[in-house]
């Protein structure tokens, strides 16, 4: 199986548009949350990690598709979520400092909507319930955050990982939320190799919840994995599913994960601002445009397939390809990041396309670390 081809990425009033920018094209949004509801079968295990696009018109658009649940990592993009509809959202960071308090704060501003959290230590547990019982929260639901391998946080399963779960369930103002297992160092080219991966990491994580159940604690949910092993999680029944980069897809998916049938929805529209040499082109398109925390290649051009990046600064992106001279200054190109991710954090609204053309922007609001609390 191959990677889903995506349609053209040009705009028709691409003139109007100042560069660098962000492109968000909503029809292929909508066609890629269809592909992930299709692979859950529904939207009940579905919960979408909104950290990808950090806009509150993406989460209306999936809640009109019938998801309710949705998974975050800081306070301004919780906030965000809930005011634009989530109803059950995760904040799957463990909160400390100041941020405890915030969190409790972010459940009384907006009483209809379900949050829950999760740790790793009882330190940070014995906060929450302090916390909550302050503010008159009973049941404040608590994961226990599952390291099943990245080893970047979470707790192995094993005896320090039940006794943290039975304070959970012991604290005042807390209740025990379920696991939340994340395999974010599965990401195999080859889906055999990454499904007997995913089910390796797996295996002890569901041998904690079997414990947990016959030691008589309630395990609500599971919630596991992110986009690469997407398809594996949805094959199962006793899993919530957290992918979150395939809402945009781009071109570091695309190229190792062949297998994932989705479309790219953003992209960045640059433009040539000279012309260095006969086979290079200067763009402004900088660091400050594209996510830049790995190697080159960090944006695909699909009207240069054979672009490589010379220099990358600021401001500026200078490519070599044999195509130079099709090109004058202020001629546009659309680069598909390699990272959508971080590269949307660094644009404060996004340009949104509808029928090939540049119709409104949309607010990049989560991109904050504090909204209103």
């Amino acid at each position: 199986m191959c990677a889903a081809p995506s349609p053209p990425l040009e705009i028709d009033n691409a003139a109007e548009v100042p560069s660098p920018a962000l492109l968000v094209y909503p029809e292929r949004v909508e066609e890629n949350v269809r592909r992930m509801l299709a692979l859950t079968g529904g939207p009940e295990r579905l919960r979408p990690h909104m950290k990808t696009h950090k806009m509150p018109e993406m989460i209306r658009l999936q809640c009109a598709q019938g998801i309710t649940k949705f998974k975050c990592a800081t306070l301004a993009e919780a906030e965000m979520t809930a005011a634009a509809g989530g109803a059950d959202v995760l904040l799957a960071y463990q909160m400390v400092g100041p941020n405890v308090g915030r969190l409790v704060a972010l459940q009384q501003k907006f009483p209809n909507t379900a949050f829950s959290t999760m740790v790793d230590t009882p330190a940070a547990a014995r906060a929450l319930s302090a916390a909550a019982q302050a503010a008159g929260l009973n049941e404040l639901p608590v994961l226990l955050d599952v390291d099943c391998g990245q080893h970047r946080c979470g707790l192995e399963p094993g005896p320090l990982a039940v006794e943290l779960y039975r304070l959970i369930s012991s604290l005042p103002g807390l209740t025990p939320g379920g696991l939340h297992v994340y395999d974010g160092h599965i990401h195999d080219t080859d889906p055999d190799v990454r499904a007997k991966n995913c089910e390796n990491a797996m295996a002890p994580a569901r041998a904690l919840r079997k414990e947990l159940l016959a030691a008589g604690w309630r395990v609500p949910r599971v919630v596991a994995g992110g986009t690469p092993t997407f398809p594996m999680h949805a094959r199962a029944t006793d899993v919530e599913c957290s992918p979150g980069t395939c809402v945009f897809w781009d071109a570091g998916y695309a190229t190792k994960l062949p297998d994932l049938e989705f479309v790219v929805a953003a992209a960045l529209l640059t433009r040539v601002i000279s012309k260095p040499g006969s086979h290079r082109l200067c763009l402004d398109l900088g660091h400050k445009s594209v996510a830049s925390e790995m190697p080159h290649p960090r944006v695909l051009f699909p009207q240069l397939p054979d672009a490589k990046a010379v220099t990358h600064s600021e401001e500026h992106l200078v490519v070599e390809t044999a195509r130079a001279e099709k090109f004058a200054v202020g001629d546009c190109l659309y680069g598909i990041p390699w990272h959508i991710c971080p590269s949307v954090a660094l644009h404060s609204s996004a340009v949104v396309i509808r029928q090939g053309r540049a119709v409104e922007r949309w607010a990049v609001s989560a991109r904050e670390r504090k909204l209103t609390i």
